[in-house]
């Protein structure tokens, strides 16, 4: 068996199962941020009547709404707040950070582990080699909350085997928007996936959570990075439990393997109206931006900060645009305040904001007009989450972003960097 299997086997009570069964399977943690908590919630109240089975299974994130543009959204964080004091549910409040940056920061997800949330990019935590997903908010509160339990169908894997060295300029974020275009918005249905090959070895363990966090995008059901040294050292330094770690049986079959070398990969960006519609940034340079952003489930990482702080300080930020700077989580924060990232890139014109998702759905930040364009690394550029429909929002690496933020224009990395 494979990590998804053998944990949908132990969380199920099994010795063994295959694709395509359906297991009802304990959850071992379940995530929501402030907008999923309070439809589950309130579902929860006037639907289901039954406890809570072990609370400490949950975690709340207020990261979307972190500073309520109104009254309705402040009534919202008041809501989750007085439930999760009457249900004794942990709650991240406004300014921790990103969702899923800050459970894992704070050593709530562990290798091993069934993880389920309502956020569709849940499945980022199979970097850690647990088994995650998202799923409704109806089936937290009826099945989840009440029983600690769910059903899964038992994926079938295939193996995206990433070999190669990239050259200059192309980061894992590039080889994550070229894997999203090449596979298709919904090319990789119901299916889990699992990211290896000597590529994937040699990446930090943030790095690969940049593969792992495009499960939604190509209609995955969960992704995976099977632990190893990368894996460990990561958990020991957050302090998270390793005593549940699995990896792949030696014989483990997989339902395909699909192979790339990224040894020609040029920087990559996705342009509007969707992740799925990337170019080589030769192909859209010199489009002009007015913001320019790291943050989102995506980006705030620490790498994404020493990238910009690395090359903006020295050229200088283009007067015309905004630079939008937010962390993951404080953690990060701390780390680039510590660096003098945070002095070098606010004296640059920057402007830091809490750790959280960032302008992402346009709630906290302020909206684009039908006339601006942006430039982030979030995980989205869907029309309207950023305000006007028919504003334009490109995703790229945090060099294409730095590389952009010096000139106004979309800008290819290489043209910046130090050879």
């Amino acid at each position: 068996m494979n990590v998804v299997e053998k944990i949908l086997a132990r969380a199920s009570g099994r010795e063994t199962v295959e694709p395509g069964e359906i297991v009802i399977a304990d959850v071992d943690r379940d995530i929501f941020h402030d907008l999923s908590a309070h439809i589950t919630s309130t579902v929860y109240e006037e639907q289901v009547d039954a406890p809570i089975i072990d609370p400490d299974r949950l975690a709340f994130v207020f990261d979307h709404t972190f500073s309520p543009p109104t009254e309705h959204a402040a009534d919202i964080l008041e809501h989750n707040r007085d439930f999760a004091t009457k249900h004794d549910i942990k709650v991240f409040d406004s300014g921790n950070g990103n969702i899923h940056h800050t459970v894992v920061r704070n050593g709530l997800v562990e290798p091993g582990m069934v993880v389920v949330g309502s956020d569709s990019h849940t499945p980022v935590h199979g970097v850690l080699g647990t088994f995650a997903t998202g799923i409704g908010n109806d089936s937290h509160a009826g099945l989840v909350w009440p029983y600690g339990k769910t059903w899964f169908p038992v994926p079938k894997t295939v193996k995206v085997e990433l070999t190669g060295t990239p050259p200059l300029g192309t980061t894992a974020r590039d080889v994550a928007l070229m894997l999203t275009a090449d596979i298709g918005e919904g090319g990789a249905n119901s299916l889990a996936l699992e990211f290896a090959g000597e590529f994937v070895d040699g990446l930090s363990f943030w790095d690969r959570w940049l593969l792992t966090l495009i499960a939604v995008d190509v209609g995955a059901q969960s992704t995976y990075v099977e632990p190893d040294d990368t894996t460990t050292t990561f958990c020991e330094s957050a302090g998270i439990d390793t005593s549940r770690l699995v990896t792949n049986d030696e014989d483990v079959v997989y339902d395909d393997v699909w192979r790339y070398d990224v040894s020609d990969l040029e920087p990559q960006v996705a342009c509007p109206p969707t992740v799925g519609n990337v170019k080589p940034v030769s192909e859209v340079a010199g489009t002009e931006v007015d913001f320019a952003e790291i943050g989102g489930h995506g980006g705030g990482r620490f790498e994404d900060v020493e990238a910009l702080a690395e090359i903006i300080p020295d050229r200088g930020l283009d007067e015309s645009l905004l630079l939008n700077l937010v962390p993951s989580s404080r953690a990060v924060f701390e780390e680039a305040l510590e660096a003098g990232y945070v002095e070098a890139l606010f004296a640059a014109g920057g402007t830091w904001y809490p750790p959280s998702t960032g302008s992402n759905q346009a709630v906290n930040m302020g909206a684009m007009t039908a006339n601006q364009t942006m430039i982030s690394n979030h995980a989205r550029n869907f029309p309207g989450r950023n305000g006007s429909p028919e504003a334009s929002m490109y995703l790229a690496s945090a060099l294409t972003i730095a590389a952009t933020a010096t000139t106004g224009r979309i800008t290819d990395p290489r043209e910046v960097i130090d050879g």
